[in-house]
């Protein structure tokens, strides 16, 4: 046993204490790691036992940080180390995008209008390359790159309870399993159809097994909302999804709305929250004890914590969770919860390529990308989420020519998708202002409808 600590033989494990003493004082991890010195990833590491707390230092910066007794973690009453207190450290950020603080002014102009403005160029755009079009309600036709504000404006009304209700043919429950086909296949026009009728569906029997088909319904609104880069609407759509995934006593639907939220409150870099309620969901009494799903969802959750982690700048925190959410895939075996993205050995490994482009490392995305068989991906949804990613990381990179080769390769698996994101257009834009311009761009370009 180290200097300085006494037998411990307490009922309570040094984890479990620090944990109740930190939600005792009403501290988050970030914060407790402000006062102890540490990242909110280690903090919780150390809260579930991940990470052993053996080292003296370790826990008298607890000890300090918390006003915990130094006895009743196993310590004697003297200093720590070499007597010097262990000052706290600062959670790491990143700098400030300007390029993303530029994009995300209106100046002056109505949002819903420079939403329009741009579906009115993508049509234009994509009826002069050729591309598919699709139909709205009223008939007329829709290309793919401009489908995502019309998938937007009918879910907005349909939120608002402003779609009109249409007949159905199927039963509700049928639409359902249809509508998470559709999106696992990336067939967003088919969605535009299918959620607006669900949510209406649902609201017009709210209550029982209404509530079920509610949460289920708006766990998927959300991923789109998400993909489509509406956060106005998605936190919407994300609260209403928690709100009835907790009327059905469903674990997995909360730990999933939960994860959801996370999402949302790290892309409005609101780090220290999403941080805290990936990893306080992940521990929820409801959800740690369950079978293999229930494991399934823990390791998503810890998934999110670390991308957040990448975030704030915190490549060890990250790849620590990753770590982690790792052995838990490596234990299931196989692939669980496909309609909440897949989880598996290698869903986990696609999900560092996107952490390791958050943290600023295009090398180690490119690195991670190549220990994933893109054809094991669950479905075509991961698959694109893979390509793009693979882009992201080339032009990160200054790789014109092989972010070109991988968007075109995302193209062919989901071209609905491709067409869509806002995220693929901002990478066409890039290439189209970066270089030299092909016939191969531009066509990419006309397609997803951004003008060359």
């Amino acid at each position: 046993m180290g200097a300085g600590r006494t037998s411990w033989a307490a009922s309570e494990a040094p984890g479990e204490l620090i944990r109740r003493k930190r939600k005792e004082k009403g501290l988050t991890l970030v914060q407790l790691g402000k006062l102890a010195g540490f990242s909110a990833a280690q903090v919780s590491r150390y809260e579930r036992g991940v990470s052993a707390l053996t080292d003296v230092a370790v826990l008298r910066s607890f000890a300090d940080a918390l006003g915990i007794a130094p006895q009743a973690l196993g310590l004697t009453s003297g200093p720590a180390g070499n007597g010097h207190a262990i000052a706290p450290a600062d959670y790491p950020r990143l700098p400030t995008s300007k390029v993303q603080e530029r994009s995300g002014r209106e100046d002056g102009e109505d949002p819903v209008r420079r939403r329009q403005l741009l579906a009115n160029l993508a049509v234009t755009a994509a009826t002069a390359a050729g591309a598919p079009l699709l139909l709205t309600t009223t008939g007329g036709p829709v290309s793919e790159a401009a489908l995502g504000p019309v998938l937007i404006t009918r879910l907005r009304d349909a939120m608002l309870g402003l779609h009109p209700g249409t007949d159905n043919p199927l039963p509700p429950e049928v639409d359902l399993t249809r509508a998470y086909t559709d999106f696992r296949a990336c067939r967003y026009g088919s969605l535009a159809t299918r959620l607006p009728r669900l949510l209406h569906a649902g609201h017009a029997h709210a209550g029982g097994d209404g509530n079920t088909l509610l949460a289920q319904t708006y766990l998927l609104v959300v991923r789109v909302l998400i993909k489509l880069d509406d956060q106005q609407l998605g936190w919407m759509a994300a609260d209403r999804a928690r709100q009835y995934a907790e009327a059905t006593g469903d674990a997995l639907f909360v730990a999933e709305a939960a994860r959801h939220l996370a999402v949302l409150a790290r892309k409005a870099r609101w780090y220290e929250q999403a941080m805290n309620i990936a990893l306080t969901a992940a521990e929820h009494p409801e959800l740690r004890p369950g079978g293999p799903e229930h494991a399934a969802g823990r390791g998503l959750l810890i998934q999110s914590a670390a991308y957040t982690a990448a975030k704030c700048g915190d490549a060890a925190g990250m790849r620590e969770l990753t770590t982690e959410a790792a052995t838990i895939a490596d234990g299931l075996g196989r692939t669980l919860l496909p309609d909440h993205g897949g989880f598996s050995t290698t869903t986990v490994r696609l999900h560092l390529i996107s952490a390791e482009l958050s943290a600023g490392d295009p090398a180690a995305a490119l690195t991670a990308a190549r220990m994933v068989a893109p054809q094991t991906l669950p479905s075509t949804e991961r698959r694109a989420r893979y390509y793009t990613d693979v882009a992201t990381a080339f032009a990160q990179w200054g790789r014109r020519e092989q972010c070109l080769r991988a968007l075109l390769t995302a193209e062919s698996h989901a071209p609905e998708e491709t067409h869509l994101r806002p995220a693929v257009k901002s990478l066409v834009t890039g290439l189209l202002v970066s270089g030299h311009t092909t016939a191969e761009l531009r066509g990419l370009a006309a397609r997803v409808g951004v003008p060359a």
